[in-house]
């Protein structure tokens, strides 16, 4: 026997519960997002509150979330917060984190502000070794290729990284070891430990012919999400056009571009103050 049966009548319901449903993981996700740093352990009431939501509702989506891990209850005070499930995300996350990728988009920018050749470098041991480069546009260019290196104590680069290494690392890396490149490259011992304190209290390092006659650049450092420094980005050009005065003046621009690339890599700097 067929029956004829009311499409609309079926969709309908159908539709209203997928819905509920996206409601209900939009909701979800609101709640897990509610916790920081300052607010570490939230009760009821002012999940409720914060959210807009009946308590009824937020009672429902914390159990949700305590059965998935991602959410655990205080047994004492019977507040709530985040679960050892977000932690193993957030930590696979930061493991699986390109961070040469996610700085290109700012790299790209930095070139197209300052019209130079852009780099990002990384310290090894006592070279800097370069891990992205994006060149100048403009037909006389300098550049440092992919996986090339160079000295870390007379480049911006490994100056701006050596300034944010440990005492012991830096006297390990630089004993013996400054060799004239040019007539302004730094060998005196405590001339660069000077000038290493000086680049950590700006911020930013400069190569003024340093390493290379003709050529001039200026680095700041990158950080990952424990506040710890683990690149440099910087921009390099020929000095006759790139002269110290406009180089410096690009100094806010790469500093602005390290602490985006930062950011992006879980970098909060108002967290890190409070840690100090």
């Amino acid at each position: 026997m067929l029956q004829e049966v009311n499409v609309e009548s079926v969709e309908k319901p159908k539709a209203a519960a997928e819905k509920t449903r996206l409601s209900s993981v939009a909701n979800a996700i609101r709640l897990v997002k509610t916790f920081s740093d300052d607010d570490y352990e939230i009760g009821i009431s002012n999940l409720a509150k914060r959210l807009l939501l009946p308590k009824s509702t937020v009672h429902r989506l914390a159990a949700t979330l305590i059965d998935a891990g991602l959410l655990e209850q205080n047994p004492e005070n019977g507040k709530y917060h985040l679960g050892l499930v977000v932690f193993e995300l957030g930590s696979l996350v930061r493991r699986k984190m390109d961070f040469s990728t996610e700085a290109k988009p700012y790299l790209m920018s930095l070139r197209e502000k300052t019209g130079e050749t852009v780099h990002l470098a990384i310290l090894d041991y006592s070279s800097i070794l370069c891990v992205n480069t994006l060149e100048s546009k403009q037909t006389i260019r300098m550049t440092l290729d992919v996986g090339r290196r160079k000295p870390a104590y007379c480049t911006a680069e490994g100056k701006v990284l050596l300034a944010y290494q440990s005492p012991e690392v830096v006297e390990r890396m630089l004993s013996g070891k400054l060799v004239p490149r040019t007539p302004g490259t730094i060998v005196d011992e405590e001339e660069l430990r000077q000038e290493l304190i000086a680049i950590r209290s700006r911020g930013y390092a400069i190569d003024d012919e340093e390493s290379e006659l003709g050529l001039r650049s200026l680095a700041a450092p990158v950080r990952n999400y424990t506040g710890d420094v683990i690149a440099a980005t910087s921009i390099a050009g020929p000095s006759q056009r790139l002269t110290k005065k406009i180089l410096l003046s690009f100094a806010t621009d790469v500093v602005t571009a390290s602490e985006s690339i930062s950011q992006r890599l879980g970098y909060n700097p108002a967290r890190a103050r409070r840690r100090i």
